[in-house]
């Protein structure tokens, strides 16, 4: 499993005391009200950062981070990534599951046949949508709902599905 996970970009600074401006990589934005400290990393490179304040503006994050005290400081972070240890990380509820630990499992059928690999989630408001790809670059759309997910295994990277009717 992935021992950090990145939360979010800086895009860019926000005022004149050092602030960075944060794309969220999360569903619930106000998670940052409870980080504490935060890894910049630029270039592979991983700097630890205690957070001294959070804002929210137009669905980006606000965030004031000790040792950064002007625009030119901030505007070296622009295009960083913001990580945090997975320890660090709030629990996830019963049945949910980080993307990270699904990206790249093997997909198969309740009948034992191999659709392909989770390549990527996307995040349609109502529910995700799994996409798989198989060894011949072929994609299969596959909707997050019980009716078709029907066991994830992320200790052996397997997603079992069932196809309904209209899906293939």
């Amino acid at each position: 499993m992935t021992e950090y996970f990145e939360i979010g970009q800086i895009v860019n600074t926000f005022g004149i005391k050092g602030m960075v401006k944060v794309v969220p990589y999360t569903d619930d934005i106000t998670r940052f009200d409870n980080l504490k400290k935060v890894y910049v990393e630029i270039k592979n490179n991983k700097k630890n950062y205690e957070i001294e304040e959070v804002k929210y503006h137009k669905q980006m994050v606000l965030m004031k981070l000790k040792g950064i005290n002007t625009p030119e400081e901030a505007d070296l972070l622009r295009g960083s990534y913001l990580i945090i240890n997975r320890e660090d990380e709030e629990p996830l509820e019963e049945g949910t599951y980080y993307i990270v630990d699904l990206l790249g499992s093997e997909v198969y059928t309740d009948e034992d046949v191999l659709l392909g690999k989770l390549e990527d989630i996307y995040n349609t408001g109502s529910n995700d949508i799994y996409v798989v790809k198989d060894e011949l670059g072929k994609q299969v759309l596959l909707p997050a709902i019980s009716d078709v997910i029907k066991n994830i295994d992320i200790k052996n990277k397997k997603i079992t599905v069932h196809i309904v009717s209209g899906l293939m």
